[in-house]
């Protein structure tokens, strides 16, 4: 993750609606096959965005967010060596990041 976006990030406020959750979750989607867990992090989140719910803070919201929060600004140690592994035929080409 991009070192901006990880300082954006870690300043986002708490949401105050349910525009605010969309709008979180929007941000944070792309970046949920790098969280592991990510739908049982995000579920309180998400159950709020179900129709007729209350927009309530309780503990499992603000732990869930941050939660959320943590797992976003914590980036990946991409010093470690890794490997980009290749194959080609006459039809297709694939790769591999390891």
């Amino acid at each position: 993750m991009d070192r901006v976006k990880i300082d954006v990030n870690a300043k986002l406020p708490i949401p105050k609606c349910v525009k605010d959750i969309r709008s979180f979750l929007g941000q944070t989607d792309f970046y949920q096959s790098f969280i592991k867990n990510f739908s049982k992090i995000a579920k309180p989140l998400t159950n709020i965005l179900a129709k007729d719910v209350p927009f309530t803070f309780d503990n499992e919201f603000l732990n869930s967010r941050e939660t959320h929060k943590k797992e976003l600004i914590s980036a990946p140690d991409w010093p470690k060596p890794f490997k980009i592994m290749y194959d080609a035929s006459n039809f297709v080409i694939g790769a591999v990041l390891g």
